[in-house]
C-alpha cells in the first residue's frame, strides 16, 4: 500500500521525455523508425540535412532521404503535455509569436498548416474572405503531401507453369489474363493499405467488379489491411538483398480454401 502512495517528480521521467540533441522536453516528437529513438521533430530534421545515421545510435538510416523514415508519436507528446504543466500553452504561444515576425507570404512558405498557426491578423481573414482562395488553394496542393511517403513498384506476376498452381489458375487465366501497368512505379503515402492497392489496380487495369487480386511480397500473399509501412519493415527491408523501391507483385486471386485477408 505504500508503494500505491508513493510520488513521483517530473524529473525521474526527464530520461524519457527529453531529446538527445537539443536536451529539452521533447516538442512534436519524431521516431526514427530504424531505431525507435525519438527527437523533437526540428532537431531531427536539421541533424538529417547534415547525415544519414541516427545521432544517438550511429546506424544508418536511410541511404538517401532519411527523412522518410521519420514517424511522429502524438501519444508520447500528449503524455509530455500532460506530465509537464503550462508547457503546451507556452510552445502554442511561441509558435503564434513565429509566425508574426515571420508571415507566410514573406518568406514563400504556402504550407496550410503554417497559416493554421499563424493569428488572424497575419493570415488576413478580415472578412472580405480575401485570403480564403489562397488558403484553399494551397491545401489542394499540399492535399496528402504531410503524410510520410514511400516509392513502390507494381509487378505483374503472370503463371510460371509450376505445379500445382498450372491447375488452379489456368480457369481464371482464360477469362483474364493481368497486364502490366504503363506507368509501374508511384508514390504514395506509407499508410495506404494493400486494399486501396488493389482498387488502385482495378482502376488502372479495368478489371471487372467481379474479379479480385491477389498482391505479394516476396512471393507472400498480403491481407488487405495491411500498410505500405508494415510491409516495408516486416516483409521488404528483412531481405538484405532487396532495393528501393519496394517490389509488390499483383495477379489474380488463388483460392486455396481461406481467406487471405483475414
Amino acid at each position: 500500500m505504500a508503494a500505491m502512495g508513493r510520488k513521483y517528480l517530473v524529473k525521474d521521467f526527464n530520461h524519457f521525455i527529453t531529446c538527445y540533441l537539443c536536451r529539452g522536453y521533447l516538442i512534436k516528437p519524431t521516431t526514427v523508425t530504424e531505431c525507435l529513438h525519438t527527437f523533437c521533430k526540428s532537431c531531427i530534421v536539421q541533424h538529417f540535412e547534415e547525415s544519414n545515421d541516427c545521432p544517438r545510435c550511429g546506424i544508418q538510416v536511410h541511404e538517401t532521404n532519411p527523412l522518410e523514415m521519420l514517424r511522429p508519436d502524438n501519444t508520447l507528446e500528449e503524455i509530455i503535455f500532460k506530465l509537464v504543466p503550462g508547457l503546451r500553452d507556452r510552445e502554442e504561444q511561441q509558435e503564434l509569436e513565429f509566425w508574426r515576425r515571420n508571415p507566410p507570404w514573406e518568406n514563400g512558405d504556402g504550407n496550410p498548416r503554417c497559416q493554421q498557426a499563424a493569428p488572424p491578423e497575419v493570415i488576413g481573414n478580415g472578412g472580405d474572405g480575401g485570403g480564403s482562395g489562397h488558403e484553399d488553394d494551397s491545401a489542394e496542393e499540399d492535399y496528402h503531401r504531410s503524410d510520410p511517403q514511400i516509392a513502390i513498384c507494381l509487378d505483374c506476376l503472370r503463371n510460371t507453369g509450376q505445379s500445382g498452381e498450372t491447375s488452379v489458375t489456368s480457369e481464371i487465366s482464360l477469362s483474364f489474363c493481368p497486364q502490366d501497368l504503363m506507368k509501374r512505379f508511384i508514390r504514395c503515402s506509407s499508410r495506404v493499405t494493400v486494399g486501396t492497392i488493389k482498387k488502385f489496380l482495378s482502376l488502372k487495369l479495368k478489371l471487372p467488379s467481379s474479379y479480385e487480386l491477389d498482391v505479394l511480397c516476396n512471393g507472400e500473399i498480403m491481407g488487405r489491411d495491411h500498410t505500405l509501412e508494415f510491409i516495408y519493415m516486416t516483409r521488404w527491408r528483412l531481405h538484405g538483398e532487396n532495393t528501393y523501391p519496394m517490389v509488390l507483385e499483383y495477379r489474380p486471386r488463388i483460392d486455396f480454401g481461406y481467406n487471405h485477408d483475414v
